[in-house]
């Protein structure tokens, strides 16, 4: 057992310096001031972090690690931490994990010769966040619809690990659910599970509610067409996202932005998958 820093993030962070304190380790939090329920952890500075945990030391940054390529996703730290070449430099001595390692790379090329892993590469994380956002989604949906989710005429647009956990959700509530989906091989498997399956040019009619899972412009002004006020339209997807906003917002239909449900959601459940999920990366490395 060492001394582990746990730097920015959402309410996962919060659990995961619990969890790792409970296994034994030291747990310092940085970027974290205004969270809930840390107040018996040390909280330093970025640059007391970097210095801290200087000698292979390891720090868990957050999920994604960045919103804007540029700063810390930090929604509990009040000053911005800037992820830039000063920064990549001071950390260079530590082990980093984080999510989506991509927007980091962009703030400074210098974070590349860190040693960083991405801990949203394991197969088990994906996939475990995938059935959390579908409950997440389900969850919100429950809240949100002016009628009930049983019964009602749901549509998911992509058949990807979300989409596939989605439409089980639904359908295991008794919702009818229809699923778009390109691939020729994803229609035949979207039928095989007793969802109906369609291109996108064969949606005739209107919907409950009609969730996005595909981080590309796919459902337009002739899908939203069909759509009427009481639509719930939620989007699960990065950006951009699938709805055509500028056409929802010409029809008068609100789009729910749902991104990050399981920080939203069921933050311990998920930080306990980031736990894992760095463990096995460790165990394969050696450390």
């Amino acid at each position: 057992m060492g001394t582990v820093g746990v730097m920015g993030g959402d309410e996962r962070q919060v659990y995961l310096a619990k969890a790792l304190r409970e296994q034994g380790e030291t747990v310092l939090v940085s970027a974290m001031e205004e969270a809930p329920g840390l107040g018996e952890f040390p909280e330093l500075s970025p640059e007391e972090l970097a210095m801290r945990c200087g000698h292979g030391g390891k720090v868990l940054l957050p999920l994604p690690v960045t919103r804007d390529s540029a700063a810390l996703n930090a929604p509990f730290s009040k000053e911005k931490v800037l992820l830039d070449d000063r920064m990549a430099r001071l950390f260079s001595g530590c082990v980093l994990y984080g999510g989506m390692l991509s927007g980091l790379w962009r703030a400074s090329p210098l974070w590349r010769e860190n040693r960083c892993f991405d801990y949203y590469e394991r197969e088990e994380l994906i996939l475990g966040n995938a059935l959390l956002t579908a409950e997440g989604a389900v969850g919100l949906a429950i809240g949100s619809m002016k009628g009930s989710l049983s019964g009602s005429r749901c549509l998911v647009a992509g058949f990807g690990r979300i989409g596939k956990s989605l439409c089980l959700a639904l359908k295991g509530l008794g919702a009818q659910v229809d699923c778009l989906a390109r691939s020729p091989r994803d229609l035949v498997l979207i039928g095989g599970l007793g969802i109906t399956p369609l291109a996108y040019a064969q949606v005739e009619k209107r919907y409950d509610a009609v969730f996005n899972t595909v981080p590309a412009p796919v459902l337009g002004e002739k899908i939203l067409g069909l759509q009427g006020p009481d639509t719930l339209l939620m989007e699960l997807a990065s950006a951009p996202g699938g709805f055509d906003r500028e056409a929802a917002d010409k029809l008068g239909l609100m789009v729910t932005d749902a991104q990050g449900l399981p920080g939203r959601f069921s933050p311990k459940a998920s930080a306990d998958l980031i736990r894992k999920a760095v463990q096995a990366i460790e165990e394969e490395n050696g450390g």
